[in-house]
């Protein structure tokens, strides 16, 4: 009888990438009896083998969700009664030893370096932001030293649990091969556009992006995101530049690729906070992974992967001037940008894609089992 493991996420999305269409399907795929607890208002449904558990979306704000959310995911997970619980939310922490207490495996999986999070975070008054960081880092901590295991995203979040945990692994958020399986046309023409995809806010450095844009008349700055706060939106658009912009709102996963096929360079220009800084943005290698250049923040780990893959040109996020003539060295160049859409393409089929991961999700699970 195949071992029964249940995900769990109060903040995502049911089909999240990492989430379902990642790990839940990755287990799925090794034999593994998975479930999904998510929240939506729609039925219970199955796909790609995992079960799909549903509870009720809340239409208060964060902090309802963070109550009531929460105990609707705990009551949940405790009806389907699996032997692994892997929750995806900090907010989750709360039910963890709760889920312990019952004789379960648990596992926590951290994205984000939330202490470090905590620092930028626009609805948290500037005033007690290290006082916030410092105690949810203590509490988090506590939690992960009395749980079976942490999946973290970044080889950086790794080395920060395993001073508290000895059973730690970083699965790394690659991006799936099977989505980029076509291989890059380089030889068919770009529309004049650049794109950036992802959240847009003021840490995302989307204030530069668009004033770079002043600098470059003939190209066009495509964003697939939403804004956070929405009011950002209002900044954005009283912005020099923001007329050479086109805001596309949310994008699906093929609309992403049609973007990026038809784009002549990927931006992703964050600002240096103690959390970004560390990361390992999915949309990098994604635009890596379409075969085309990238125009990114200086941060030392991020110069590493762009100058060893040769596929792009690191940049001060804080710089229009310097961001636009990255992107115009980039865009009339052809055969330098195509050097680097193929060099970093290269790269994540060697190396960057959740391929390569999978293997070292089973062994961790297999591990927690025999432990």
């Amino acid at each position: 009888m195949s071992t029964k493991v249940c995900h769990l996420t109060s903040a995502h999305t049911p089909e999240d990438i990492r989430i379902f269409v990642k790990e839940c399907s990755t287990l799925a795929k090794a034999g593994f009896d998975v479930h999904l607890v998510a929240t939506g208002n729609v039925p219970n449904y199955s796909k790609n083998n995992v079960n799909i558990h549903l509870v009720p979306k809340r239409k208060g704000g964060r902090f309802d969700r963070m109550y009531h959310s929460v105990n609707d995911v705990l009551n949940k997970a405790l009806e389907i009664d699996a032997e692994i619980y892997h929750f995806h939310d900090p907010e989750l922490l709360r039910i963890a030893l709760k889920l312990k207490a019952k004789g379960k495996k648990v596992i926590f999986d951290s994205h984000e370096d939330l202490p470090r999070q905590i620092m930028g975070k626009y609805w948290i008054p500037k005033l007690f932001r290290s006082l916030v960081s410092n105690a949810f880092e203590f509490y988090e901590n506590y939690v992960v030293s009395k749980i079976d295991g942490v999946v973290a995203a970044t080889p950086i979040i790794r080395d920060r649990f395993l001073k508290v945990n000895s059973n730690v692994v970083d699965v790394n958020n690659f991006p799936l091969l099977g989505e980029f399986s076509e291989e890059p046309d380089f030889s068919h023409p770009k529309k004049e556009q650049v794109c950036y995809v992802g959240g847009l806010a003021e840490v995302r450095g989307i204030s530069y992006l668009v004033k770079s844009m002043v600098h470059l008349p003939n190209l066009r700055l495509k964003l697939g995101g939403f804004f956070s706060p929405e009011s950002y939106h209002d900044v954005i658009k009283s912005l020099p530049g923001y007329d050479k912009v086109d805001f596309l709102g949310m994008l699906n996963r093929e609309q992403v690729k049609n973007l990026l096929a038809s784009s002549k360079v990927g931006l992703v220009t964050l600002l240096p906070t103690p959390n970004i800084l560390d990361s390992q943005p999915i949309k990098l290698f994604e635009y890596m992974a379409a075969g085309l250049p990238v125009v990114a923040s200086d941060f030392p780990l991020w110069r590493k992967i762009i100058d060893d893959a040769e596929c792009g040109i690191c940049v001060d996020p804080h710089n229009p001037t310097q961001i636009a003539d990255a992107i115009k060295k980039i865009t009339t160049n052809p055969d330098l940008a195509r050097k680097m859409g193929e060099s970093g393409r290269n790269m994540v089929v060697e190396k960057y894609n959740w391929e390569s991961q999978e293997p070292v999700l089973i062994e961790f699970y297999n591990k927690i089992l025999s432990a």
